[in-house]
């Protein structure tokens, strides 16, 4: 395993982070949850991604099971809070600060842990002024819940302004979660570089684009039965905007170049995410551990501008770049 830094900070994460958003606690079981995240510590993944919303709490409480007894100091956990858990009363969604103060306290916990190395805010909330966000979010690293705080899905715009009051109140806001792959490129025109200029990391999501990349849908084909695509939990619908014939044609182009490297596809879409100096880490999901343990040998891998220019002209035209679409939610959902 590799590490990098994370923004202008001294913490290391590892290149490989795992995330277990659509995973633990809904489409799998909790004993194959426990041997995947077992697996990602033999292979040397340090860093755990999460969220207080997925699968309505109990991904976390999954994952805190599975890391329980590891020693604290060699992980880095991630969580992350804004969308509704509980009764999603009034108060139980957005980025205010009574939500903040007592999101923090439940994942802190159902992952078993005094704090958290990493609290993200998971979207922008338009409801609530970004002063009582930022504020909210600084007496939480006060009271040594949170070390960092970082964010997902924020545009440029959002990115700077969130940055400068977190300078004002003296505390490291250092990474940014988007979802990035060959496939999603809105953030290479406005937020990579508001946040090299900021000194900000990527902490990328959905690197395959929910496994299309890892070629195993094949166009004109029916789906696999199990996969993502047939998920009625969430997974179909995210996967669906990529199921298209021309896109899926496009895709098994990339399967001669990642032979040609002795990759397997994913592993060739984790490493294309890591060639670029913003990102810091690419978060992978697994349903078996197996996955883990041939995804994780992305790590390391250096591409070639000869290679990259290869991935582009296999699935460049059919990539989104449009940086509009860095979106956040246009009202709470309660």
């Amino acid at each position: 395993m590799e590490f990098r830094y994370l923004g202008n900070s001294g913490l290391k994460v590892s290149e490989i982070t795992y995330g277990n958003w659509l995973t633990h606690g809904s489409q799998i079981e909790n004993d194959t949850a426990t041997a995947c995240v077992r697996a990602a510590l033999d292979a040397g993944i340090s860093s755990f991604d999460t969220a207080d919303v997925y699968a309505n709490t109990m991904a976390e409480q999954v994952l805190g099971n599975a890391l329980k007894g590891e020693r604290r100091q060699s992980l880095e956990i991630f969580t992350k809070v804004f969308g509704p858990t509980g009764p999603k009363g009034h108060n139980d969604v957005g980025l205010s600060r009574k939500h903040i103060l007592k999101s923090i306290d439940g994942s802190l916990t159902r992952l078993q842990t005094d704090y958290v190395d990493l609290y993200q805010a998971h979207r922008y909330d338009v409801e609530t002024p970004l002063e009582e966000t930022m504020q909210a979010f600084a007496d939480v690293v006060r009271q040594g819940k949170a070390l960092y705080i970082g964010v997902s899905e924020w545009n440029a715009e959002q990115l700077r302004a969130g940055h400068k009051l977190a300078t004002d109140l003296n505390i490291q806001l250092i990474s940014n979660q988007p979802q990035y792959s060959m496939l999603w490129r809105v953030i290479e025109s406005e937020v990579v570089p508001a946040a090299e200029e900021l000194g900000v990391s990527q902490i990328v999501w959905s690197p395959v684009a929910q496994g299309v990349l890892t070629g195993k849908y094949l166009p004109g084909q029916a789906l696999l039965e199990g996969s993502r695509a047939t998920d009625a939990k969430g997974g179909a619908n995210m996967i669906q905007r990529w199921m298209s014939t021309e896109v899926l044609t496009a895709v098994q182009k990339l399967r001669p170049i990642a032979d040609d490297l002795g990759l397997t596809m994913a592993q060739l879409a984790l490493a294309w995410v890591l060639a670029n100096k913003n990102v810091a880490s690419a978060i992978m999901g697994a349903s078996r551990p197996e996955q883990v343990a041939d995804n994780v040998k992305a790590a390391g891998v250096q591409l070639d501008s000869e290679v990259l220019t290869q991935i582009d002209a296999a699935v460049r035209d059919l990539a989104e770049f449009d940086p509009r679409k860095t979106v956040s939610p246009e009202q709470r959902e309660a």
